[in-house]
């Protein structure tokens, strides 16, 4: 019987966004998660992280992501399909898929919605990736990279009809293996920017 109740209560989680459904549910500001690839503070009333570390080495692929796609977590209030449904937003690895490919262990570790942000079909694909592909570069020629990425959001952040809160941009922090460190921003939007012109001052 009681695993009868935890099938149907994780069947409820995953199918609903809407939280007034069940007024005993109280969502948080700052779940923490970490694993062999990221440390995360996840906010559930957002239901997108608040920021992210991790770290970008050298390594030897070993495995590809093919069709692998976002799952959810059954503990923690995320974001979900619903909320990427015929609209202008990626899911949009924080953790990049493709610099935890020396395993299917750590692969499938980047496909949790918890690692997953709203972030805009162009930029996803644009300026974003092309900073995590030098990124590895980087990691390769000089040495592991650890990054740290910040998720902005003010009372004017857009609040999807499915629940989600879509951050303004991303600060995205670097530091390298002798201390250097590089910044960026990225506003959230359609932009025609090289990925190098996003790069602001550290403080």
């Amino acid at each position: 019987m009681n695993r009868l109740f935890t099938l149907l209560l994780i069947l409820f989680f995953s199918c609903s966004n809407d939280n007034s459904l069940n007024p005993e549910i109280v969502l948080r500001e700052e779940v923490m998660v970490e694993n062999s690839v990221f440390r995360i503070s996840y906010n559930e009333t957002k239901e997108q992280p608040n920021w992210i570390e991790y770290d970008v080495r050298d390594f030897v692929k070993v495995a590809d992501r093919g069709n692998m796609d976002f799952y959810t977590v059954g503990d923690i209030w995320t974001s979900d399909d619903n909320d990427y449904y015929k609209n202008e937003w990626d899911k949009g690895h924080m953790a990049p898929a493709g610099s935890f490919t020396d395993s299917w262990s750590n692969l499938a570790k980047t496909f949790s919605f918890v690692n997953c942000a709203l972030q805009k079909d162009s930029l996803n694909r644009g300026e974003w990736r092309e900073l995590e592909e030098q990124v590895r570069e980087w990691a390769r020629d000089q040495g592991t990279v650890s990054v740290r990425i910040e998720l902005k959001f003010s009372s004017d952040s857009k609040v999807l009809n499915t629940g989600a809160t879509v951050p303004d941009g991303f600060f995205k922090y670097l530091t390298f293996s002798d201390n250097r460190k590089m910044c960026f921003y990225f506003d959230n939007l359609s932009t025609d920017k090289d990925w190098t012109e996003h790069e602001i001052v550290c403080n």
